[in-house]
């Protein structure tokens, strides 16, 4: 009988609540849930693939499901009881603290935690060792909103609700891509826009993305000139007499200070800096004050902002710039207006809630507030909460590659991908003396440097609370018991508390400072520690949010949540009002010179979520972007001497790497964008001193924000040259997915024998599950490394097309096999020359009859020799529409843009599902008819 339990996705901040389907404790579907008010029932596709992610079949292969420890670095990682995992950690810790004292441990946890699990560690860190060398991977994302909110409205609250994007006049986004980062809100704002075509948005991004394609103005500024761009804007709003001199008076301090310094952001300054036309510069402005047209009352605007403002060494300013955008105009604290930072991860909120960043405590307290220390020291039960500021993320590896730091202690979350300048990361993770990664997966790249490895339990088997972008706190469920000896994460802390407590002096004699048996009771403590917070939810308990979501604050004898803040005019200051934060307008921290020429973007795919662990499971997902590509503009690439596909060096003053260049009309000249999500378990290789080249975060600056410590990851300066690697190898094969993930892994511990390769799935809905790998190298490799690379795809034994000419360092190899009276290829590998590949992947992917190319299969260098259909990039993943089958149904359309968007979904049925590729469909229907 199927079983359905209520719980929340556990990929992006929108918190979108999901109906979790399951039968004889295996998830075997999953549905938005209608009642949710962050979702009303849509996924994205991430969201809506959710129950793929754990099939049996696919956990089996990539979970960890025992804990295990390694003898010494580099050897294999062998099981072991939990309480011998439990007591080893813990001994561990007691023998740093007392060589060493507690600020030799670091923790470094994730948006990606339970409230709850937050908590625990939080407690443990401040409570129970006596450091704050805790902090979170929401550094990397969220820190500079924080850091933004508190010096200008004196709490970190985002002011506004998702409700707000209905009633707003203006969107002004900035930053952000949430046409893919945050598909279901953009829903919200595709739903706006129907509902009002006077809407006006505005989008300032360097790229053309998908959501620059759905705004009225495209400000396309330069990589790290956004601090111009909004003093500039409010430059324009002084000048015009478009700010609201009563609000300001009333409800903000420093002002006059401000206008002196914004003076200086002249149309013409603005031109320069951002390459922004004056007329766009005087046009954003005034859409944003609400004042087009002379309109009366002032229409409200609401900002929707992310990383593009976040990560950068200018961070907290770029927020800073934005809200006093909002307080110059009055535009917060009413429907349809306010700053509304986005939140990256499903819990960044959370974290902040609870204290777990290196420099605050639970509640929103203030660390260096002796005050603060105070409260939450007797709320804990233990003497004193250290007072100096712990090691934020970056500081902490560097403080380990230094040998300061002994033992780290990484909870559900990657470091060895998602941490900026990673030459500098696994010197830290090498030398550390001790490392333990708590996670689900086994795969991750942190993993290789572990010592301890703790298995934990994850979405569909956890229970506990997440807190969304719009402040709203919603229940997350277990549908099934976690698979073999995984654990939840706060119970692991807890376990290992229990134990440490007896072995550390200043905290044996006290009260047992873990007694938790469950997640509400750890959210009561949470909810006790919040009372007469800017955040407090005493009002809410446990049964409350088993009935239903909840914002905060909601205190003590408030029925429901708030939706939104300071609309009474008073704010979370010492005075009750915001402040105006002087500020110098400057750019990024490493700008491009003679050396490094190229500006680097990076940000995030549509259909794949951080370093894929759990999202690069799902071979449907691979689909819109199959491998990893840097895209750049044409010009630079003619001027490269590349082609789309050709391999090139990526070179910044940190580390190199190599990737397949594409063409892109997204791009400025100058500008180059390469995904996040591509680490080394995806692109890897090896240099040619043999070091592992670690993905593109080998690329990117630690250089970090002074106020926030949040790393620029967005900017980096590079250089990228045409790179010579003459011999290739491609192969693909379609696998039984009971084995597909161990070949990938198998095959990911062998990029490292060429100076390119990456490893990748492919598939789409109710065609199997493939992989593939490229490489590239100066010279054919040892016989030996082709002939396991054959083996892992199914290419070795009987009946197979083959040829061999070791001499040249040719190798092919094809396995067909008969179905419905042809000929179907289920497996090729092409070495040495490989470009045949551009007809022979349509001929595998397409199940094509390949019994009249059995010939040319094993010619290298040969051209199809008749002309064979392909399908071009998938489009919708849902639905496995791809590019071809669009064009040639639009070529048959008549009608205006909405009816070919409404004929493509009835007959395709592209668009129809998550309709996170509806703004691709849109940009195919305006092209049809121009």
């Amino acid at each position: 009988m199927t079983q359905h339990t209520r719980s929340t996705c556990p990929y992006c901040g929108v918190g979108c609540g999901v109906l979790i389907e399951s039968e004889a404790g295996r998830i075997t579907g999953v549905r938005g849930d209608p009642a949710h008010p962050a979702n009303l029932g849509r996924l994205c596709s991430k969201g809506a693939t959710l129950h793929l992610t754990a099939r049996p079949e696919v956990q089996e292969q990539v979970r960890l499901l025992q804990p295990l420890r390694r003898a010494a670095r580099g050897a294999a990682a062998q099981p072991i009881a939990w309480d011998t995992a439990l007591d080893t950690l813990a001994q561990r810790i007691a023998a740093t603290v007392r060589q060493h004292g507690p600020d030799a441990v670091g923790l470094y946890v994730s948006g990606q935690l339970l409230t709850e699990d937050y908590y625990a560690f939080n407690k443990f860190a401040k409570g129970l060792l006596g450091t704050n060398n805790i902090d979170t991977n929401s550094r990397l994302c969220m820190s500079s909103a924080v850091a933004g909110y508190k010096a200008t409205l004196g709490a970190d609250a985002p002011p506004a609700c998702y409700e707000d994007i209905a009633q707003a006049s203006t969107l002004f986004i900035a930053g952000a891509n949430p046409a893919w980062a945050h598909p279901i809100l953009f829903r919200r704002i595709e739903d706006a826009r129907r509902a009002n075509p006077a809407l006006k948005i505005i989008v300032c991004d360097p790229r053309r993305t998908d959501s620059a394609a759905l705004a009225d103005l495209h400000l396309a500024l330069r990589p790290g000139s956004d601090l111009w761009l909004l003093h500039g804007m409010l430059r324009c709003m002084v000048e015009q007499g478009w700010t609201d001199p009563a609000y300001i008076a009333a409800h903000t301090s420093g002002w006059t200070a401000l206008q002196a310094q914004v003076a200086q952001a002249t149309p013409e300054a603005v031109w320069q800096h951002c390459g922004i036309a004056p007329a766009d510069l005087l046009q954003a402005a005034r859409w944003f004050a609400g004042v087009e047209s002379g309109s009366d009352p002032r229409r409200p605007t609401l900002s929707l902002y992310c990383q593009g403002l976040n990560q950068s060494a200018r961070g907290t300013d770029n927020n800073a710039a934005l809200i006093h955008l909002h307080l110059a105009c009055g535009q917060i604290g009413k429907p349809g207006a306010g700053p509304f930072s986005l939140t990256g991860q499903p819990n960044a909120m959370g974290g902040r809630e609870v204290g777990a960043l290196a420099n605050q405590l639970s509640a929103h307290r203030n660390l260096a507030d002796p005050r603060h220390r105070a409260e939450v020291a007797a709320l804990w039960g233990v003497p004193e909460v250290p007072a100096a500021p712990g090691k934020a993320a970056v500081e902490m590896f560097e403080a380990a590659a230094e040998g300061h730091i002994k033992l780290l202690w990484i909870a559900c979350t990657n470091p060895a991908h998602s941490l900026p300048d990673q030459a500098l990361v696994r010197r830290a993770l090498q030398r550390a003396e001790f490392v333990v990664v708590q996670d689900a997966y086994a795969g991750v790249a942190t993993a290789r440097f572990a010592d301890l490895l703790l298995p934990a339990a994850t979405w569909g088997e956890k229970e506990g609370t997440v807190t969304n972008s719009e402040r709203r706190i919603s229940r997350v469920r277990a549908a099934v018991p976690a698979p073999g000896q995984a654990w939840a994460d706060w119970r692991i802390v807890t376990q290992v508390a229990r134990r440490l407590q007896p072995l550390l002096p200043q905290r044996a004699a006290l009260p047992g400072l873990f007694p938790y048996e469950g997640p509400e009771a750890i959210w009561n403590e949470h909810r006790e520690s919040t009372r007469g917070r800017d955040l407090d939810i005493t009002g809410l308990d446990w049964a409350l949010l088993e009935a239903a979501p909840r914002q905060w604050p909601c205190p003590t004898g408030q029925a429901e949540g708030t939706a939104r803040l300071y609309a009474d005019g008073r704010f979370a200051t010492a005075d009750a009002r915001a402040r105006f934060v002087p500020q110098q307008p400057g750019g990024v921290a490493e700008p491009t010179d003679a050396r490094y020429p190229l500006a680097l973007l990076t940000g995030r795919l549509r259909d794949q979520w951080h370093g894929m662990s759990r999202s690069g499971t799902v071979e449907s997902l691979w689909a819109h972007a199959g491998e990893p590509v840097a895209q750049m503009h044409a010009a630079d690439m003619a001027r490269l001497g590349l082609r789309d596909g050709d391999l090139a060096y990526l070179t910044s003053r940190r580390g190199s790497i190599v990737a397949p260049a594409r063409a892109s009309d997204e791009l400025a000249s100058g500008q180059v964008f390469l995904p996040m999500h591509w680490g080394d378990e995806v692109l890897g290789g090896a240099s040619s001193t043999g070091r592992r080249l670690a993905g593109v975060n080998a690329l990117t600056t630690a250089a970090r924000c002074p106020q926030s410590l949040q790393p620029e990851l967005k900017h980096a300066a590079i250089k990228v040259l045409k790179a010579e690697l003459p011999w290739s190898l491609w192969a693909q094969a379609w696998l039984p997915l009971a084995q597909v993930h161990r070949a990938r892994e198998a095959l990911q511990s062998l990029m490292d024998a060429f100076p390119f390769a990456s490893c990748s799935l492919f598939g789409r809905p109710g065609t199997g599950t493939g992989l593939q790998l490229r490489a590239g190298a100066h010279h054919a490799p040892d016989e030996a490394l082709v002939e396991r690379i054959a083996g892992l795809l199914d290419l070795q034994g009987a009946g197979l097309l083959s040829y061999r000419d070791a001499r040249r360092g040719q190798w092919r190899r094809a396995r067909l096999q008969d179905a419905d009276g042809a000929q179907r290829l289920q497996a090729v590998l092409l070495a040495g020359d490989a470009s045949a590949q551009a007809w022979i992947a349509p001929l595998l992917q397409e199940r094509h009859d390949a019994q009249p190319l059995r010939r040319a299969l094993l010619q290298p260098g040969a051209k199809a020799p008749q002309a064979l259909a392909t399908r071009g990039a998938t489009v919708c993943a849902c639905e496995g529409v791809a590019e071809n089958a669009i064009a040639d149904l639009l070529r048959s359309c008549t009608g205006d843009a909405a009816q070919r968007l409404q004929r493509l979904k009835n007959e395709l049925r592209c668009g129809t599902q998550c309709g996170s590729c509806v703004p691709q469909l849109q940009r195919m229907v305006q092209a049809s008819l121009a």
